[in-house]
C-alpha cells in the first residue's frame, strides 16, 4: 500500500512539473525586451518617487533617475512620506551636486488616511502635485526610493510604450544579491513570481493574467485618469500587481525582466527576506484560510515531495524514486536561467525545496500575523490588521 501510495505521488509530482515547464507560459524563461525605434515626439514624463526613511540609498538612486538620457521634457517629485531620517534634504542636496535643482520637486504627504496603503498614498500625493505643476504630462514614471536606474532607461521603457500602444510597461528590476540570504533567496522570489504571473501571459493582450513590477511602471496618464487614478487601487498591499490588473482592462501591458536597473535596498539576513514575504503573502491569498492551506498543501507538493521520494524519505520510496528524480530534475532545470540572471553557480539548483520550505514558512507566519492584527507591517505601519474588502 505504502509503495503504491508513493509511486502515484512521484508521477503526481512528475506531472506537475511537466504542467509547469511546458504549459504555463514558459515562465522559466528570462528574456529581455527587443529595441524600439525613438518614436517621432518624445512625450513628458513626469516620474513619481514614494520615500519613507530611504536616507541609505535616497542620493545614490535619485542620481541615477535625474541624470536619465531623456530627450523629452522631464521632471522629478519626490513624495515624502513622513520620512524621521533626513530623506527630503539628502534628495535635494544629490540634486544640488548634479546643477539639476529645477528637475526636482519634492512634496510632504499629509496624514494617511483611513482605507489607504502608505506607499499608494504617498504615490497619490505625488501625482497630485503631477496633476497641479505639469498637467500636461503623458506618462508618469512610478519608481521606488532605492531603485538605480541605467542613464537609457526612460527612453527605452517610452520608446517601448510608444510602438507598442502599451498604456503601462513595466521591468523586473535586479534585486540585490550580495548577502548569503540574498544569495540563497532572492532568485527563488523572482522565479516564484514569474511563475504566479508568466510574463509571457502578462504580455498578451487576449490573457487575463496581469502584473507589474512596482520598482519600475510607466504609465500613460490619461489611462491612470480613466481608472480613476491611484486611488482604484488605494488599499492594495501587492499594488503594483493591481495596477497591472486594472490597467490591463484598459488597454496591453507589458513586464520584462531589467538588464541593468537594480535595487540598492539591502537584504542582509534572513529575518529581512522573511519579513518582506511575510507582510504580503497572505494578502496575496487574499486573507482565505483556504487559499492558505490550498498553497501550502501545494508548495509542499510541488518542491518537497520530489526530494523526499528520490531519497527515501518517505515510506515505501523505493520504486518512486524515478518519476520523482525526473520531477526534480525538471525543478533544478527549469530553475538554472534564473540563477544565471542573478549570476549564482547552477549547483544552487537541486536546493530549491529547501529555499521553497522557508518561503511556506514566510507565507504561514504573514497568516499568523494578519489574525493578531499585525498584517502588512511595514517601516512602522500595519496596514492589513482588518480583512479589507474584496474586489
Amino acid at each position: 500500500m505504502a509503495e503504491w501510495f508513493a509511486f502515484r505521488l512521484a508521477v503526481i509530482t512528475l506531472l506537475i512539473w511537466v504542467a509547469l515547464a511546458w504549459f504555463r507560459g514558459r515562465f522559466w524563461q528570462v528574456r529581455f525586451p527587443a529595441e524600439c525605434a525613438a518614436p517621432p515626439r518624445w512625450p513628458a514624463v513626469v516620474a513619481v518617487v514614494p520615500a519613507r526613511d530611504e536616507a541609505g540609498v535616497i542620493a545614490a538612486a535619485l542620481e541615477r533617475l535625474l541624470r536619465q538620457d531623456y530627450p523629452g521634457p522631464f521632471h522629478v517629485i519626490l513624495a515624502d512620506d513622513h520620512c524621521t531620517d533626513g530623506t527630503a534634504a539628502l534628495a535635494a542636496a544629490a540634486a544640488a551636486r548634479l546643477g539639476l535643482e529645477s528637475r526636482l520637486t519634492v512634496v510632504t504627504a499629509r496624514e494617511l488616511p483611513p482605507g489607504w496603503a502608505g506607499k499608494v498614498w504617498a504615490q497619490s500625493e505625488g501625482l497630485a502635485a503631477q496633476r497641479q505643476h505639469f498637467p500636461e504630462t503623458d506618462y508618469v514614471f512610478l519608481t521606488d526610493a532605492d531603485i538605480a536606474h541605467a542613464p537609457h532607461t526612460l527612453k527605452r521603457l517610452v520608446a517601448r510604450a510608444e510602438a507598442g500602444g502599451l498604456v503601462l510597461t513595466s521591468l523586473m528590476v535586479r534585486l540585490r544579491c550580495a548577502s548569503l540570504a540574498e544569495k540563497a533567496l532572492i532568485p527563488a522570489f523572482v522565479f516564484f513570481f514569474a511563475m504566479l504571473y508568466p510574463f509571457s501571459w502578462v504580455n498578451d493582450p487576449r490573457s487575463r493574467i496581469a502584473a507589474a513590477a512596482g520598482g519600475c511602471m510607466l504609465t500613460r496618464a490619461d489611462a491612470l485618469d480613466r481608472i480613476g487614478g491611484i486611488a482604484a487601487i488605494k488599499d492594495a498591499l501587492i499594488d503594483d500587481c493591481a495596477l497591472g490588473a486594472c490597467m490591463k482592462r484598459l488597454g496591453p501591458i507589458r513586464i520584462d525582466f531589467a538588464r541593468d536597473s537594480y535595487s540598492l535596498r539591502p537584504n542582509e539576513d534572513w529575518s529581512s527576506i522573511w519579513n518582506m514575504i511575510a507582510r504580503s503573502a497572505y494578502a496575496q491569498l487574499r486573507y482565505s484560510p483556504w487559499r492558505l492551506a490550498g498553497a501550502v498543501l501545494g508548495m509542499l507538493l510541488t518542491y518537497l515531495a520530489p526530494p523526499a521520494l528520490t531519497l527515501g524519505f518517505v515510506p515505501g520510496a523505493a520504486h518512486a524514486a524515478v518519476p520523482a528524480f525526473a520531477a526534480w530534475a525538471i525543478m533544478t532545470t527549469t530553475y538554472t536561467p534564473m540563477l544565471r540572471y542573478y549570476g549564482r553557480s547552477y549547483a544552487w539548483a537541486p536546493a530549491l525545496p529547501v529555499v521553497a520550505l522557508f518561503y511556506v514558512g514566510a507565507t504561514l507566519a504573514s497568516a499568523w500575523r494578519y489574525r493578531r492584527g499585525r498584517g502588512g507591517q511595514w517601516k512602522g505601519r500595519v496596514e492589513a490588521a482588518r480583512r479589507p474588502h474584496l474586489r
